[in-house]
């Protein structure tokens, strides 16, 4: 990948793992943000992830440490660190070590998935992590949804606002995923941390049928450049979660999850098995046509300022100025430039 002119240590709630990964008392290593981690659950099922290493004499902590209680040991002399990552216990001394520290995240586990908190600058969260039921309208919960389906690709060489500006390009729809039409917009909200996308869309049908007679969509909230969550409207029930974690400076992993919704009361199903055969095969459907978007994003070459068509204008505008809130750094590549070419568009 030609390195992006865009941090790989942006601002947001990131995935770092699912939950069913991390048992009580499992001890579970990452690293992400060119840090190692590890996260551990403590007797109580109390999630922490924190960095990997022992303040004392540098010992990784993912490789021998246990739970012990509500404490993560370290294998090394058995120093104790608790919740908020400070030392609570010296096994061979009257006192622990109040001065020392281990860097801990904010977390939140959510439709079965780890996210913690980042940002360079220590601030607290100033956004919460979407929730792929509860923020659509309809009332939906996990319960309506057959079990999770998953992709997980590791350090891929792409950057996650790729994934986030591929939800305001309509035209690629039709060339990588095949629909008859192209898609049209119906909603961009990118007025707070979390945004909104809707749009028209069919993959049903041919390419002589017009965009006003389609009768389906999605609508997307993208939470930072971490996390996008979908729901889709007359089609097959499905929601969506879209989550790409830098990993270092170049590389990045990708998870997608795919629930696909159960036959309702009045369905005329009378064979369970097969609905869940049906929605398995549905399921794998989506990730196989994700896996069609990283194919290209794991090559492509961020292009600052891009070359746009007119209709695309407008929503890569406003995605790019949007994610410029999500780099404290300043490396956020040049939305001044893509906003003057916008302009010099409107002119002609």
């Amino acid at each position: 990948m030609a390195k992006p002119p865009l941090s790989m240590k942006p601002t947001g709630w990131f995935q770092v793992a699912w939950s069913d990964e991390i048992g009580i008392g499992d001890v579970h290593t990452m690293k992400y943000f060119g840090q190692e981690m590890v996260a551990w659950r403590s007797e109580s099922g109390q999630l922490t992830v924190m960095n990997a290493y022992c303040e004392h004499l540098g010992a990784h902590l993912g490789f021998g440490g246990t739970v012990r209680g509500e404490v993560l040991q370290c294998p090394f002399h058995g120093w104790q660190w608790n919740q908020q990552g400070r030392n609570v216990c010296i096994p061979y001394e009257d006192r622990p070590n109040r001065g020392r520290r281990i860097t801990t995240y904010p977390v939140v586990e959510r439709n079965d998935s780890v996210y913690i908190w980042h940002d360079l600058d220590n601030r607290d969260p100033f956004f919460e992590v979407p929730d792929v039921f509860a923020d659509f309208d309809g009332g939906s919960r996990a319960a309506d949804y057959f079990p999770q389906q998953r992709l997980f690709r590791q350090s891929l060489e792409m950057h996650p606002q790729y994934v986030l500006e591929n939800g305001v390009d309509v035209a690629h729809f039709k060339y990588v995923h095949n629909t008859p039409i192209v898609p049209v917009f119906t909603r961009h909200d990118f007025d707070g941390p979390v945004s909104y996308v809707d749009f028209t869309i069919t993959f049903e049908g041919d390419d002589g049928q017009k965009i006003e007679d389609v009768n389906s969509g999605v609508e997307a909230i993208n939470g930072g450049l971490g996390i996008a969550v979908t729901k889709s409207w007359g089609m097959i029930d499905n929601r969506t979660i879209s989550a790409i974690t830098p990993v270092d400076d170049c590389t990045s992993d990708v998870r997608f999850m795919v629930y696909i919704g159960r036959p309702n009361s009045q369905s005329t199903s009378r064979d369970p098995a097969r609905a869940e055969v049906k929605a398995n095969e549905f399921g794998a459907g989506v990730i196989r046509q994700f896996s069609q978007d990283i194919h290209i994003w794991a090559h492509q070459r961020y292009s600052d300022p891009p070359a746009l068509a007119s209709s695309e204008m407008k929503g890569f505008t406003a995605i790019r100025e949007w994610a410029m809130k999500f780099y404290p750094d300043g490396m956020g590549g040049s939305a001044a430039a893509l906003a003057a070419e916008t302009a010099q568009h409107r002119n002609q």
